[in-house]
């Protein structure tokens, strides 16, 4: 697989490099460690992310204001390691309490558990938000199985305001997990990504073939099946969405619809009118809509579609201002997408 990079084993330490030479006005590296912190940190929650590197801007590009005050940053595909987590989390301890958000996965549970138990140590409490988004890795019954994918956004999106307007650890821990428990992705792969280093990718499919419901690190979908126009797969992927969702009639959502590495503008754009109209025809009503590629897997090909059920407590903290280097919001939305 082609890569431009160097030395294999030395792709995250040179990538957080060349991060913090484009961001270091805003952003501090932290000692001895692949971690990410905010210059301009507050008297407030702290609020850290993290996961595995590779998929990028996921998770340092969500370092800022409204959103994370720090990132502990893994190996490709890996997660990262408890020192990290908790170098990371002493970096950014105001004494009002750290809240942990990250994805469902059983190596990022582990870490960032072994992290809070080294934290109470050193008298520094801690909570944890866990994002299981994705509704075709497990059934509802089975909720709690279920891996986070991009709905990872969003998440951190509330988390990050609710934390800035001040509120207590126990109360940003509340709106933030409503807000995950409101949030609901689905997937397509149309073609792997790569690991650097390796020279086989993580999976196969054929030139017409896609994967439904696959994960972002290629773990298995719902189906394989051929390819089809947008429409049609659009149509598809809302229909099981939907279904694990429960939203309906009247009910009120954002919009995300996230590429996964190689799927282009022009086609992101395309799947997102086709979930416009479906949205308006079935009286869903639309509070905002992003088309970006905020979660991927290297040059892997396809895109999920991610909704965030709205009440009027999330929208209010949806609104409110962010600003880091990847993820930029700067006016209230209130009005329908039509």
């Amino acid at each position: 697989m082609k890569k431009i990079i160097n030395n294999p084993g030395n792709v995250v330490e040179e990538a957080i490099e060349g991060y913090m030479y484009a961001y270091k006005d805003s952003l501090t590296k932290v000692n001895n460690v692949n971690g990410i912190i905010r210059k301009d940190l507050k008297d407030k929650v702290a609020i850290i992310i993290g996961g595995g590197s590779g998929h990028e801007p996921l998770f340092l590009g969500f370092v800022g204001e409204g959103l994370a005050d720090g990132v502990a940053i893994g190996n490709v595909f890996a997660a990262p390691t408890p020192n990290t987590i908790q170098d990371v989390a002493k970096s950014v301890d105001q004494g009002k309490g750290v809240l942990f958000i990250y994805g469902n996965y059983a190596g990022d549970v582990l870490n960032f558990d072994m992290a809070t138990e080294l934290l109470e140590f050193e008298e520094i409490q801690t909570q944890t938000v866990l994002v299981a988004d994705d509704v075709a890795s497990a059934p509802e019954e089975r909720k709690g199985d279920r891996r986070g994918i991009a709905g990872d956004v969003v998440v951190f999106k509330i988390a990050g305001a609710a934390s800035e307007k001040g509120w207590s650890l126990q109360e940003v821990v509340r709106v933030t997990q409503k807000a995950a428990d409101q949030t609901f992705s689905i997937g397509v792969a149309t073609a792997p990504g790569s690991i650097p280093g390796e020279e086989e990718p993580p999976f196969v499919l054929g030139d017409d073939e896609i994967e439904i419901g696959m994960g972002i690190h290629g773990e298995p979908g719902m189906k394989r099946t051929k390819l089809m126009e947008a429409d049609d797969l659009t149509d598809e992927l809302l229909d099981i969405l939907l279904k694990e969702s429960k939203i309906q009639t009247g009910d009120e959502v954002t919009v995300y619809v996230n590429g996964l590495g190689s799927t282009t503008l022009l086609e992101l754009l395309i799947v997102n009118r086709r979930v416009a109209q479906i949205l308006n025809k079935k009286g869903i009503k639309i509070y905002d809509m992003d088309v970006n590629s905020y979660c991927t897997t290297q040059e892997m090909g396809g895109f999920s579609i991610t909704f965030l059920k709205l009440d009027d407590e999330l929208k209010d903290l949806y609104d409110a201002p962010a600003d880091s280097p990847y993820y930029k919001k700067t006016q209230k939305i209130g009005e329908e997408v039509k």
